[in-house]
């Protein structure tokens, strides 16, 4: 089992503070199995851990059983208690029970849930300013590697960084029936359920739809003119709303689109990537025969991981793929799978060469005759660059 030091770093300096930690993220994408690495890390006798999809934990699922069950529990010690509440989410009303032992015990709390408005609503009422939030994302490809040394960076493109595909071995039929299991978990338990959505056939034809055009421009107009070909009406309203159901589920991450130059988001040209390729190739297929989008994503998302906000860039009539933001600075990266050609050199860094600052700029790729850097831009393999620290 892989030690998730990146984000453990990240919690330490946390543990024993009176702040909720709370972690987010797509299903099955690591957060149960970080959760107990924090526990075993503290390592306390007085310790109370709960996962609410356990049947056994059912009738904890509503806030007052679980309340009293806590309370039995730390039974009035006067000793620093660990709680750890795994998809709490499932427990209704669990705000409530949250607010009530932080105030009442001498608690170290740490949740779960696989939903971003799991930080909204009533919560932002009970605990603002009590918590501190980490999205954690499936394997990055350095995580891959250092799970699975034997395999490449093709396998990575293949099958994703989903944690528990390391513990079958990656044999291809059972790998995608898992990550179908996966998607289908995702879709009606964190989508449908939550969302109360009724027209289920009409919400895969959207993720369908999305799954195969990431890192390309659309919009929720774009996909009601598609189905509307199709002999099918349906309000552009109503695909946003879904679309938005899956940011919430950690699903996709909207990248909205931003002038560089004249440092303003733009309302068109925004793009869509999943949070796990895998899932993808589960449900779509042909990640390898569609390896330059794959590669995109694959980047989008290693930026979220490291913490950058990310947009997709314009500079005047040339697309960046990515402005990465973080702590003050920016990072411009174009992605291309051969940069071979001239026609390809001088397009990827003329891209780059249109923005007026003086901030990093890189061009990856996977396959290249070129080498070095062009006007003072480097190039980078696409796979030495994710596994850079």
């Amino acid at each position: 089992m892989i030690i998730r030091e990146n984000y453990l770093s990240k919690i330490r300096p946390l543990i024993g503070k009176d702040v909720i930690k709370v972690l987010t993220g797509i299903r099955r994408g690591g957060k149960s199995v970080l959760l107990e690495q924090i526990r075993d890390e503290i390592n306390s006798p007085n310790t109370v851990f709960l996962n609410f999809e356990d049947l056994g934990n059912q009738h904890l699922c509503e806030y007052n059983a679980l309340h009293d069950y806590v309370c039995g529990k730390v039974n009035n010690s006067k000793e620093k208690f660990c709680l750890f509440f795994d998809e709490i989410q499932e427990v209704q009303g669990w705000e409530k029970a949250i607010n009530s032992l932080r105030v009442k015990f001498n608690a170290d709390i740490y949740i779960t849930g696989s939903n971003s408005r799991l930080l909204s609503g009533e919560l932002a009422t009970y605990i603002a300013g009590r918590y501190v939030s980490f999205v954690i994302y499936p394997f990055s490809y350095a995580e891959f590697k250092e799970v699975n040394a034997n395999y490449t960076f093709d396998d990575y493109i293949k099958y994703g960084g989903m944690p528990f595909l390391s513990s079958i071995g990656f044999e291809s039929e059972i790998s995608k029936n898992y990550l179908l299991d996966v998607f289908n978990s995702v879709v009606l338990k964190d989508i449908v359920k939550r969302n109360k959505i009724r027209d289920v056939d009409l919400l895969e034809r959207i993720i369908s739809y999305a799954l195969a055009n990431v890192g390309k421009s659309f919009s929720a107009t774009s996909i009601s003119k598609f189905f509307k070909a199709e002999n099918r009406t349906v309000a552009p309203e109503t695909i946003f709303n879904y679309l938005k159901a899956c940011e919430e589920a950690y699903l996709l991450y909207r990248l909205k689109s931003q002038d560089v130059n004249g440092k303003k988001l733009l309302k068109v040209n925004e793009k869509y990537y999943v949070v796990d390729h895998g899932l993808r190739e589960a449900v779509v297929g042909s990640n390898l025969q569609n390896i330059e989008i794959i590669l995109e994503n694959i980047v989008g998302v290693e930026l979220l991981r490291r913490g950058y906000k990310v947009c997709v860039g314009r500079a005047g009539v040339q697309e960046i793929d990515f402005v990465g933001e973080k702590d003050g600075d920016k990072l411009y990266l174009q992605v291309c799978y051969l940069l071979n050609e001239e026609s390809t050199i001088n397009r990827e860094f003329g891209s780059l060469l249109e923005i007026k600052d003086n901030y990093p700029k890189i061009v990856l790729y996977k396959e290249s005759s070129f080498k070095g850097n062009y006007e003072g831009i480097p190039a980078v393999r696409v796979e030495d660059w994710l596994m850079s620290r």
